[in-house]
């Protein structure tokens, strides 16, 4: 947005119903160049409609899955072919509500498009969204569907070693559907997707929907197959080693294939890449900067929250503005914050915790 825009936009929301001459007087241009500021505002989505209708405040969208977590961790170590004693936990989860949620967290206004059946854990999570102010009406209800479950089952260290997800549901998130959700995607400022939903949903929102900025959580190494040839329509995105292997088709084993594979996305047309490399750290390029951020050894309570919380702090960094640099410190902060905690979400999640934490690793300089 220009200048000029901002001032017109400005005064109109101190006044809907002023008038272009009025509008030009106050700006001290002809009234014929005020029209085509309005014009150029309302091809950008800031102005709606006929009497200045203004778009809302700026959030952002998630679009991807939501199911309840049942994750099992054994009191000794994990011996496989066996019955484990161990605890075993429920959850909400699912990549998109989780990354929703965290968002939330870290205070930035946000709205969830998913599918749930309307059944006792889909009311769980509707409630739940409403608790935390976490806006859900847009998503899909389904009366003859089961929410979706994700089952972990986690070693004694508290790191998933196998999983199995049940996340049919999503598959009724249909072109059809995301239309009549157009303008919420196209009004946000940022829509984060996670690559649960159709492959086709995911190439129909990015091919029409040109006002936004697209984030990807590519979710697993099967699911992030569905986005190879679409992977230039992303702003941001944040694949593991595994991922961006196979993403790239370039093996990774020292910087020098980061920075080659990180290179090949930026050419498809992405602009920033984030490659975590699990207790390694993360690497970063956005074509003119790039570093590889290690950290030290972290005591994990539980991982299977950690990629989910990095994905919303690049989300919260980018919706503040904040630098290439301080926004891969922020982010590995935040996931380490999700680490320590036994559940998938840590409740205390905010920037100011995370702040603390970049603190007490030494990533705030």
């Amino acid at each position: 947005m220009t200048n000029r825009e901002e001032e017109v936009l400005a005064l109109i929301r101190t006044n809907p119903a002023i008038s272009q001459n009025e509008l030009a007087v106050a700006l001290g241009i002809t009234r014929s160049s005020v029209a085509v500021h309005i014009t150029n505002l309302m091809k950008k989505g800031l102005i709606l409609g006929k009497g200045y209708v203004l778009k809302q405040d700026e959030y952002v969208c998630v679009v991807g899955g939501s199911n309840v977590d049942i994750s099992g961790i054994p009191n000794q170590k994990l011996i496989l072919q066996d019955s484990n004693p161990g605890k075993v936990k429920f959850s909400l989860g699912g990549v998109g509500r989780n990354i929703a949620e965290n968002i939330v967290h870290l205070g930035v206004p946000t709205q969830l498009i998913s599918a749930v059946g309307d059944d006792v854990y889909g009311r769980k999570i509707i409630d739940h969204a409403n608790a935390i102010g976490l806006e859900i009406r847009h998503s899909l209800i389904l009366g003859n569907r089961a929410t979706s479950t994700y089952l972990a089952i986690l070693d004694e260290t508290g790191d998933m070693k196998v999983a199995i997800s049940d996340m049919d549901i999503s598959e009724d998130l249909s072109i059809d559907f995301i239309q009549a959700k157009r303008r919420v995607i196209e009004n946000s400022r940022i829509c984060v997707i996670d690559t649960n939903i159709p492959a086709e949903t995911i190439s129909y929102i990015v091919d029409n929907f040109k006002n936004t900025e697209f984030f990807l959580d590519t979710v697993s190494t099967t699911k992030s197959l569905k986005i190879k040839d679409k992977i230039g329509a992303f702003h941001t995105i944040k694949p593991n080693k595994i991922e961006a292997e196979l993403l790239s088709g370039m093996e990774i084993r020292t910087e020098s294939d980061l920075v080659r594979a990180s290179d090949y996305f930026l050419d498809k047309g992405v602009q920033r890449v984030f490659i975590t490399m699990a207790e390694a750290g993360v690497f970063y390029n956005d074509g003119t900067e790039r570093a590889w951020i290690s950290i030290p050894e972290v005591n994990v309570v539980n991982a299977t929250g950690a990629g989910d919380a990095f994905v919303s702090a690049l989300v919260f960094a980018r919706f503040n503005q904040y630098g290439l640099a301080e926004t891969a410190r922020f982010a590995l902060a935040a996931s380490i914050l999700a680490l320590r905690y036994p559940e998938t979400i840590n409740p205390s999640m905010s920037r100011d915790n995370v702040m603390l934490m970049m603190q007490e690793l030494g990533l705030d300089i």
